[in-house]
């Protein structure tokens, strides 16, 4: 007689309950992880990350010479000073946020290989409910009573390639910054790089230090500073033996300052600005050079982001023949290099495709409100953090034209001030609403084409929530507003309704 099998029975996974799930163990998550704990204590919580470590961006990227291009007197916490030079490689920032971590406890409550796979809001419970897959093919679920999304906003698993003609013909490596092999040997190789932002032109000097030759390819110029990679300040307050904390607030202030009166000139005279910045490109190549070309953008400075080159390596490189820059397109890929459609090629045993990354929202998670899918692109922003219609959520969005970090610090201020006044009036759901007099206000994309124009923004600028015409319904871009602005809303004001 046949024995009858009957399937095994799958136990559910258990679900684990926290006050606050944060969402990203990158520079948002584990700042958000440290206000938390400081300002609001007692309260539960957990980080899901999807990599197998701490450190976002900084730990996708791992391409030759990985640098940051915002100092890091800004772009480091407010809580922790920086000790080292103002741009940092990725190594350098990764041990200071394991600095942070390591001090605060905080690899208690991180959980990594976790990727989120959905998030489900429930208005009857008024509670997350969230599923990841773990590295080993099983499931982790988690209900929460806030959802902090840290997440950034661009896809880590897979960079944004173009897709040229002859691409599967070629020859040699094509690799993107974003999934950079380890065993990839550029000694003595030729190397084109496409792309002329900031990947580009950390890229090309570090590769140019062993390679055979490396160009830059580029369709159109990006504007660039020059710089030290230190700042005289900072060097004579350590020299007089000045307390680190009152360094770091010092030198923070000073750039912050300069930011934004550069950031200004950039409006109100933008041919001054647009000369000095050619000028010092100029003084390092040589009047000979074809600055117009190669380094003189279409755009007014700041329209997209100024990249700043520490010690002006690129342009050394560029001095020395070690490097070199083509503006031109490309008509096709060939079995050993481009055509341009100049009609001149360039031959290469490694091309880097350095042209930018896929946007996405609250990490491609499938979200759904009471059943119903989220439309992110259909929501109105409040302060570019929380969004009609998304109870119990908040969004880390940096800013464009100065460092990430001091809006995850200010947005943290705000999401334990919510957190806190929603303990104290008893109120278990918030979400934000337009007031009777927004609701004839215009609405436009999250971010002003006009403002900034970059790529990635332009392709996904869709997917992201629209913005209102009153300060409360945008995110400004603007630290120097947003630092008096965001400390002061009110959080009584009807644009937050409790429940």
């Amino acid at each position: 007689m046949a024995e009858t099998l009957e399937p095994a029975l799958r136990t559910p996974a258990p679900i684990e309950h926290v006050d606050v799930l944060i969402v990203g163990a990158g520079i948002s998550g584990i700042g958000g992880a440290y206000h938390l704990q400081e300002q609001c204590p007692g309260r539960s919580m957990v980080v899901l990350e999807a990599q197998d470590g701490f450190g976002g961006t900084w730990r996708t990227h791992r391409y030759p010479g990985i640098r940051s291009d915002s100092d890091l007197y800004t772009f480091g916490y407010r809580f922790k000073p920086w000790v080292g030079p103002p741009i940092a490689t990725a190594p350098e920032i990764l041990k200071y946020m394991e600095e942070v971590i390591a001090e605060n406890g905080l690899d208690r409550v991180i959980r990594y290989g976790h990727r989120i796979r959905s998030a489900r809001w429930d208005s009857a419970t008024n509670l997350w409910t969230v599923e990841a897959s773990r590295r080993d093919g099983t499931t982790a679920r988690f209900t929460a009573n806030f959802l902090w999304m840290c997440q950034g906003y661009y896809r880590h698993d897979e960079g944004y390639t173009p897709q040229w003609p002859g691409m599967d013909r070629f020859g040699g490596t094509i690799v993107h910054p974003q999934t950079w092999p380890e065993d990839l040997d550029h000694t003595g190789r030729r190397v084109v790089v496409i792309g002329s932002g900031a990947t580009a032109a950390t890229i090309v000097p570090a590769m140019a230090q062993d390679a055979a030759h490396v160009t830059m390819l580029q369709r159109s110029p990006t504007f660039f500073r020059t710089g030290r990679n230190g700042i005289d300040i900072a060097d004579e307050l350590r020299a007089l033996q000045i307390n680190e904390e009152w360094i770091h607030e010092i030198v923070r202030r000073k750039i912050l300052f300069e930011q934004a009166r550069f950031i200004d000139r950039t409006h109100t005279e933008p041919e001054t600005v647009k000369a000095e910045l050619l000028g010092q490109i100029r003084a390092l190549l040589g009047d000979d050079y074809d600055i117009d070309r190669h380094f003189t953008p279409r755009y007014r400075p700041w329209q997209q982001r100024l990249a700043f080159v520490p010690d002006a390596d690129l342009f050394r490189g560029i001095a020395a023949g070690r490097a070199s820059v083509v503006t031109d397109e490309i008509e096709t890929f060939t079995e050993t290099g481009l055509r341009l459609k100049s009609g001149q090629t360039l031959d290469a045993d490694i091309i880097v495709t350095a042209t930018g990354f896929h946007l996405n929202v609250l990490g491609d998670i499938e979200v759904t409100i009471d059943g119903e899918a989220l439309v992110f692109g259909d929501t109105v922003t409040y302060r570019g953090m929380m969004f009609t219609g998304v109870p119990n959520m908040a969004w880390v969005f940096g800013y464009l034209r100065a460092a990430w970090t001091l809006r995850a610090d200010m947005v943290a201020d705000v999401v334990c001030r919510l957190l806190n006044h929603m303990e104290q009036t008893g109120a278990r759901r918030v979400e934000v609403a337009l007031r009777p007099e927004d609701h004839n206000m215009p609405l436009g994309p999250w971010i002003d084409p006009e403002e900034f124009s970059s790529g990635y923004v332009a392709r996904g600028n869709h997917l992201l929530p629209k913005r209102g015409d009153k300060p409360e319904w945008q995110h400004t871009h603007d630290y120097w507003s947003e630092k008096d602005a965001l400390p002061a809303i009110d959080l009584t004001d009807p644009a937050f309704v409790y429940r």
